[in-house]
């Protein structure tokens, strides 16, 4: 019987023992995945927090729509200073109060701020009037704010079949009034010949 006690006794031992390190184990366990998560939460990604495909943008103020963005792909970086880019280029379609398409620009390459509200097209950038002008350049810079297009890099611009070159461009958001730096070209005036 002496035996008996002291196997039990024994056994009681070696199993406070072991369930004490299993405790220890698990406490060191979650201390360290603790402090792994709280290492990971803690570093700042610079990858792209959204990327879309297909997308199709509305932008509207007071429930009037006033231009439609499509763009096969759309990285949204949300940082201090968020933005949106469109490496693959897009379709901005401007519409007036009735929805009538006045205007639509394209490029191959975009990239929109969202807390400065202005968005550079580049490469290829093409833009065409309903009336059918048409401005091409490397560079159109649309300031939502402002509500106009602008470029710092050569221009040229096709009305009527007849085509100039500037060196720098600015236009109201609809093109109805423009202005080109070191405008040349070719013109035809109609009207008396006084020369």
């Amino acid at each position: 019987m002496n035996a008996n006690i002291i196997h039990r006794v024994n056994l009681l031992s070696i199993t406070k023992r072991v369930v004490f390190f299993i405790f220890i184990l698990l406490f060191t366990a979650c201390e360290n995945d603790l402090k792994e998560v709280e290492r990971v939460s803690n570093q700042k990604t610079e990858d792209p927090i959204d990327i879309s495909y297909g997308v199709k943008v509305i932008y509207s103020d007071s429930a009037i729509v006033k231009a439609q963005l499509t763009t096969p792909k759309m990285l949204h970086f949300n940082t201090d200073d968020p933005y949106y880019e469109f490496p693959e280029g897009g379709l901005l379609i401007m519409y007036d109060s009735t929805r009538t398409e006045t205007q639509r620009v394209k490029s191959d390459y975009a990239i929109q701020r969202v807390n400065t509200g202005i968005t550079e097209l580049r490469k290829n950038v093409v833009a065409t009037r309903a009336d059918g002008m048409t401005l091409k350049s490397e560079e159109l810079i649309w300031d939502e704010n402002e509500k106009r297009f602008y470029s710092n890099l050569p221009v040229t611009i096709i009305i009527n079949n007849q085509t100039s070159y500037g060196t720098s461009f600015w236009a109201k958001e609809d093109f109805s009034y423009f202005e080109i730096t070191s405008q040349t070209g070719n013109f035809e005036f109609n009207g008396p010949k006084r020369f």
